[in-house]
């Protein structure tokens, strides 16, 4: 063994634990099918919000190296997974890359290596998916090789809590595994927590985003009929998050995005109706209700243009922000593209402005970008904040608009709505 840990796939997820382990002083390499990736990388440039092109290249001064060789595989001490895990066309789980990578790594596994899975996935998927491939090679999980799920928790732009100081849940298949997974994380992990197994981590990070779902959901529907009735929302959050104790705040939008929430928890609701035959009803109507919020945004732009005697059709609807979460250039599963969709099928004459987002295409269409959001302001119809970036003055572009409409309950400005 000459490699401290391999990191397969080198996105979001990866590059955090590889930026981490380098300055901790681990040998590090990293390994992804991507020759874009890895060509980039080799070259010194990030892909990804929260490395910078010097982090890239301070990591590599430290030693790192990227590659598609898989016989590096060879080299490593510990390798961990971090590979993408989508949803299908049918909202089912894509565990293709995870199976890719554990055909890969069983390849080329020797023993003594401790392998994790880091990607979200269903109950089970450790055990029963990735176990059997690994074991192709000949050698035994729990005895001739360490295995163990430590579900990822990257939050993209997060200022205060990122990967080293993020408690960090470790299951592994056997008390050694998970003791053995526990040593590797701690070397540049402030802590770690040993769950009861497999399955209880890979349960644990879907717990985490189903709870947020479903809370998301709660006051989604809560924002629509406060705004019927004439009831601030937004106040009645503040007010109640005075109490110390049995509440946490969550707040409305326009829809959920990003790589965790309108995914994670349909992994959950997956496992439990392909095993146990009944729908996990909670996730299913906070999906129903997340995802009907971006043609709830298009009916209030609509109303609001009614108040002016025009359609939605011709109209010029400014949107702000298009990116999954503030002050990133993520754009995954962002809900300004179902926002932008259903815009568009009605006929509107569609802009956008983001400070992170030169180029914006939304089914086939690339969607005009204006230079500055505060002087193309008063020239649209309607300005709709979708996601409220620090570079944005709310107030100020809310008293250059005609109409303006704030998805995420930021502005004051006299006149303006909020969601």
């Amino acid at each position: 063994m000459t490699v401290d840990v391999a990191v397969m796939g080198l996105g979001y997820v990866g590059m955090p634990l590889v930026h981490a382990a380098v300055h901790a002083g681990l040998s590090v390499i990293g390994f992804d099918v991507s020759d874009t990736v890895v060509d980039g990388l080799t070259a010194g440039s990030s892909h990804i919000d929260d490395l910078s092109d010097d982090d890239i290249a301070g990591i590599r001064e430290r030693g790192f190296r990227a590659t598609s060789d898989e016989a590096i595989l060879e080299e490593a001490d510990s390798i961990v997974i971090c590979v993408p895990t989508p949803l299908d066309d049918d909202s089912r789980p894509n565990v293709g890359a995870v199976e890719s990578a554990t055909r890969t790594i069983a390849r080329n596994l020797t023993p003594g290596t401790l392998v994790v899975l880091e990607s979200t996935t269903y109950p089970g998927t450790t055990e029963e998916l990735v176990r059997p491939i690994l074991e192709e090679s000949g050698l035994r999980a729990g005895e001739d090789f360490h295995l163990a799920f430590s579900p990822e928790r990257i939050d993209p732009g997060n200022p205060t809590y990122g990967l080293v100081n993020t408690p960090k849940i470790v299951g592994g298949l056997t008390p050694q595994c998970t003791e053995r997974a526990r040593a590797f994380y701690g070397r540049f992990i402030e802590t770690t927590v040993a769950a009861k197994g497999t399955r209880e981590a890979e349960t644990a990070k879907l717990l985490e985003n189903t709870y947020r779902h479903v809370n998301i959901a709660l006051v989604n529907e809560m924002a629509q009929f406060c705004h019927e009735l004439g009831i601030d929302l937004w106040n009645a959050i503040d007010m109640a998050s005075t109490k110390p104790f049995g509440f946490q705040a969550f707040y409305p939008g326009p829809g959920v995005g990003g790589h965790c929430i309108p995914i994670d928890p349909n992994y959950l609701s997956y496992n439990v109706k392909s095993r146990l035959g009944y729908p996990f009803r909670f996730v299913e109507l906070a999906q129903e209700i997340n995802s009907s919020m971006p043609a709830y945004v298009v009916r209030r732009v609509q109303d609001m243009l009614n108040d002016d005697a025009k359609a939605v059709r011709g109209a010029k609807v400014l949107l702000l922000g298009v990116t999954y979460k503030p002050n990133i250039s993520d754009r995954r599963e962002s809900p300004a593209i179902p926002l932008a969709e259903a815009l568009l099928e009605h006929g509107a004459d569609l802009s956008y402005h983001d400070p992170n987002i030169d180029e914006w295409t939304v089914a086939g269409t690339q969607i005009p970008r204006v230079d500055d959001a505060l002087r193309a302001a008063p020239d649209a119809d309607v300005v709709v904040v979708v996601q409220n970036h620090r570079e944005y003055d709310i107030d100020a572009i809310a008293r250059a608009s005609k109409r303006f409409l704030d998805t995420k309950g930021k502005v004051t400005a006299e006149g303006a709505q909020r969601l």
